[in-house]
């Protein structure tokens, strides 16, 4: 009777949902032992011999209890969890009638207590602090090659020398006018000794320039940060094409443009230090020297201003070239005036001649 397919089919499908409901009702899965191929089919009280139902696998199993039962399976709480809350169970609350009040049971917004804080005293020197410990940091140099900063501030001396002796010379200048006569110089020789200082400035600050766009030639040969072709070269070329031309402008402006040339530069090696065009501490290194010569220039304008009408303008090289010109024209009507008067005593001479004839 039950060798036919019906039959086989309706025993299979009794088994399979009697064992799947068992699993999933089950806290743990756990496969069913087999021990023989056959199977008690219910309501046949006898073994038959039937088709051997197919091996499911664990995954399964969880993944049919997971989509029937009504929320995830259970977890088991971590012993740490377990021992926290047997300590703090075992604690006593201390009392503390002090802050009990009416506001007490008010949870407050910015404090947990219903007391008020008390206020603290700020320190108003905080930001200053933390000013001068940014300056500390800036002006360390820490990451610095020595040499590079020893070789750097050396060249920088000759610059502010002739900062401060502008400074001590438009003194002098001053109490030589004050007084009649000057404290260590007397007034002609300081402003003589200014107008020799001054050109040693500008042509020290168009050789610094110079010097400071030439790195970015050597940064190129030497492929730091890859090869970059004419963006980095002009870099090099800029700096010079701008700072030589200074010499030829009076001495306040050439000391302005200079000034606009430095911060130029300087932004433009701190865009170099961050797209990699040359190292890191680059850009400090910089910081700091322009800040030296952007300090001596501002220094020297406030000295030379102090005497602006009391020496007299030395002349720039382009009064000079203005004064050569006038020279010349001066020159080509002189000797066209005496060539006239030669010309005139001539036509005099003939004159008187051809008079003596007659």
């Amino acid at each position: 009777m039950l060798r036919s397919g019906p039959a086989r089919s309706l025993a299979r499908f009794t088994v399979r949902s009697t064992t799947s409901r068992a699993s999933c009702k089950a806290s743990t899965f756990v496969l069913p032992a087999r021990k023989s191929p056959f199977v008690l089919v219910e309501g046949i009280k006898r073994p038959t011999s039937l088709a051997l139902i197919a091996y499911r696998p664990l995954s399964t199993s969880l993944q049919r209890c997971a989509t029937t039962t009504g929320g995830p399976p259970f977890v088991e709480p971590d012993k740490k969890e377990l021992q926290h809350e047997k300590t703090v169970s075992k604690e006593e609350l201390e009392p503390h009638p002090e802050e009990v009040s009416s506001e007490s049971s008010v949870h407050q917004i910015f404090h947990e207590k219903g007391t008020p804080d008390e206020e603290k005293e700020e320190d108003m020197l905080a930001g200053v602090y933390s000013d001068l410990r940014v300056v500390k940091e800036t002006f360390a140099l820490n990451e610095v090659p020595r040499e590079a900063l020893f070789m750097g501030l050396a060249g920088l001396l000759p610059y502010a020398a002739t900062s401060l002796s502008t400074v001590y010379l438009a003194w002098d200048i001053n109490h030589a006018a004050l007084s009649g006569q000057g404290f260590f110089l007397s007034g002609e020789t300081a402003e003589l000794l200014l107008h020799i200082i001054e050109p040693l400035q500008i042509g020290f600050g168009a050789v610094i320039l110079s010097f400071l766009g030439a790195i970015h030639w050597g940064l190129e040969w030497a492929k730091y940060g890859g090869v970059h072709g004419y963006r980095r070269y002009a870099i090099g070329v800029v700096a010079p094409a701008v700072a030589w031309p200074t010499l030829l402008l009076p001495i306040e402006y050439a000391l302005i443009a200079q000034f606009s040339a430095f911060s130029f530069l300087y932004f433009a090696d701190a865009r170099a230090v961050v797209r990699g065009w040359a190292p890191p501490w680059y850009s400090t290194y910089r910081f700091v020297l322009t800040f030296i010569v952007g300090a001596s220039i501002v220094i020297t304008l406030v000295g030379r201003g102090q005497i602006a009408d009391k020496v007299s303008r030395l002349p720039s090289p382009g009064d000079r070239f203005k004064q050569l010109r006038e020279s010349q024209v001066a020159a080509l009507e002189e000797e066209e005036r005496q060539r006239r008067a030669r010309v005139v005593a001539q036509d005099e001479a003939e004159e008187e001649d051809e008079e003596d004839d007659d």
